[in-house]
Parts: structure tokens; C-alpha cells; sequence
């Protein structure tokens, strides 16, 4: 059996490969933000040279582990089976094929300046499938934020990890879940633990990098919200 990381009243957290761990598996709802597939690189994007060193300087121009392709995706669905699931993802890479509700994450807080387009990227998607989702009242599909997403005072910034999901977003998804056991074997920032105890919800976290590890125990030692 693997040694936690950390553990409270609410979340366990291990620290490796999800793929290697399984005390994950005996949660009751998926709810998590695996590597998309599309070798996302923070900072890639900008045109504007002092955004660029700005990123650089913050020490956030990361690479997200195991995202050249959707394959420790695909495997962690294929161990979760029909089990009811919350997947965060994108238009670029095909969804899961189980997926029966498409939610939109609108991102309204501050961006940096981008390549030079037409348009630029301010929603992502979250693929919803299973039974038992809570359905009174209904959830619009679309929910907004408005945390800041670049500079010095950023989420990014602020949590020092390059692609962190806010809090009350995962809390609307929580919320929306049926009974049972968090499960989120990418943990990340660890939003996805934090909106969960702070629901009275248990939930079981993996992690992979020990640097985020270290940030979700900080996070959730310190009794913060968010």
C-alpha cells in the first residue's frame, strides 16, 4: 500500500504515478484536469517580448508532464470505467467517447498579450458522463470566472503552478456530483481536493511532480478556501 503524501479528515494525497497507484480507483466520481495531449508550453504564445521575459522571470514557462499525447488520459478513463466523471479537456484533441455533457469554463479575468489572431482562447471544456449528477436546479452549461490569468499577481503566479483551475470552478462541479469520494488522479494545484473538503466532501488526490505536491499540502495544511 502506498504512504500518503498528506492526509487530513478529508483528502489523501499520494505522491507518484496514477498509473502505478490505485487507492484512487475506489472513489465514487472522477472530477480532474489530465494532461490534454497538445504538448502545452507556458509562455509559447507570447509576441510581445516583455510578456515573454515577464513569464520567464515569474519562473512559470513549464511544460505540463506526460502531455505529448492523451495516452495516461486514455488509460486512467479506461480504469475508471463508466463511473460517473467530470474530465476537463479541449476542442483540439477528440473527447472522450463516453462523454454525454459538454460544460464550458468562460475565463473572464485579464490576459497578456498574444500572437497576433483574429481571436484568442478564453474557454475551456469539461466532458461530463455517468449517472446520479445532481440535476435541481439545473447547472448552465457555461460558467465564468473571473480570477486573474496573467502577471504578477495571477493564479499562475500566485500558486507557482503553470495551469491551476480556480477553486469555485470545481466547486460548481462538486456540487453538481453524486454522493461518494472525490477522486482526482491529477491533482495539479490541487483545486479539485480543496473544493471538495471545502463541500464536506472526502476525496482522494495523485500527484506526479513532488513541487505540486508540496503546493496542494501547503494549500490544504494552511485551512485555506482557495
Amino acid at each position: 500500500m502506498t504512504q500518503p503524501y498528506y492526509q487530513d479528515e478529508a483528502v489523501t494525497l499520494y505522491h507518484g504515478d496514477c498509473l502505478e497507484i490505485d487507492e484512487w480507483l475506489a472513489a465514487d466520481v472522477l472530477v480532474t484536469d489530465p494532461p490534454y495531449g497538445m504538448a502545452w508550453q507556458s509562455g509559447h504564445m507570447y509576441s510581445d517580448r516583455r510578456k515573454a521575459q515577464q513569464v520567464k522571470d515569474y519562473g512559470l514557462r513549464q511544460k505540463v508532464a506526460g502531455d505529448e499525447d492523451t495516452a495516461a488520459r486514455d488509460e486512467v478513463l479506461v480504469r475508471w470505467g463508466d463511473k460517473p466523471a467530470a474530465v476537463f479537456g479541449t476542442w483540439r484533441i477528440e473527447r472522450p467517447q463516453q462523454t454525454r455533457h459538454r460544460l464550458i469554463w468562460d475565463k473572464q479575468g485579464r490576459f497578456p498579450g498574444l500572437a497576433p489572431a483574429a481571436f484568442y482562447p478564453a474557454d475551456e471544456e469539461i466532458y461530463v458522463w455517468g449517472d446520479g449528477w445532481i440535476s435541481d436546479p439545473p447547472q448552465r452549461s457555461v460558467i465564468t470566472t473571473h480570477e486573474m490569468r496573467s502577471g504578477a499577481h495571477s493564479e499562475t503566479a500566485r500558486l507557482g503552478h503553470p495551469t491551476p483551475k480556480p477553486v469555485q470552478l470545481l466547486e460548481v462541479i462538486v456540487s453538481k456530483a453524486p454522493e461518494g469520494v472525490i477522486a482526482d488522479p491529477f491533482a495539479g494545484s490541487g483545486s479539485t481536493l480543496l473544493a471538495a473538503r471545502n463541500l464536506g466532501r472526502k476525496a482522494i488526490g495523485v500527484e506526479l511532480e513532488e513541487r505540486y505536491c508540496e503546493i496542494i499540502a501547503r494549500r490544504l495544511s494552511q485551512g485555506v478556501l482557495l
